[in-house]
């Protein structure tokens, strides 16, 4: 994992009064280290000694942190993921059927369309933006 990361990390926590515990720790590299953003379920199963009260605790003080993000779906499970400073900016595919988000990493050229498309319609400058495309995933096909 890399060292950067933790210790921005650390950084934002020490700037909330919080300190970067080894459970936080573990919370990060899972995040870090997946495909797309994670339920707490997801999180367990990978991680099986941790509590779920304890990891949505230490969850949503990464959120407060801004280190972590919580990303809708289709369903009722929360997702979390690295705020976007820290993982890189992507967007969202979303499973209309199970919920299943998945990251899509965009290309240049499409990022600039949008930032003119929303120029040329609204008169906005874009500063940042969240695109979710939904569909049907191949497990639920």
């Amino acid at each position: 994992m890399d060292g950067q990361l933790h210790a921005e990390v650390a950084l934002r926590l020490a700037q909330h009064d919080q300190r970067y515990t080894p459970l936080r720790r573990t919370l990060v590299e899972s995040m870090a280290g997946a495909d797309g953003p994670l339920t707490i379920p997801e999180i367990l199963h990978t991680h099986p000694g941790l509590s779920q009260s304890t990891a949505y605790r230490n969850i949503s003080a990464l959120v407060d942190a801004g280190i972590a993000r919580r990303v809708p779906g289709a369903d009722d499970h929360g997702r979390y993921e690295l705020a976007e400073e820290l993982a890189g900016h992507h967007h969202h595919i979303v499973c209309a059927n199970c919920g299943k988000v998945a990251d899509v990493v965009p290309s240049p050229r499409l990022e600039r369309a949008l930032a003119e498309a929303a120029r040329a319609t609204t008169g906005f400058e874009v500063t940042e933006h969240r695109f979710d495309l939904v569909g049907v995933c191949s497990e639920c096909r």
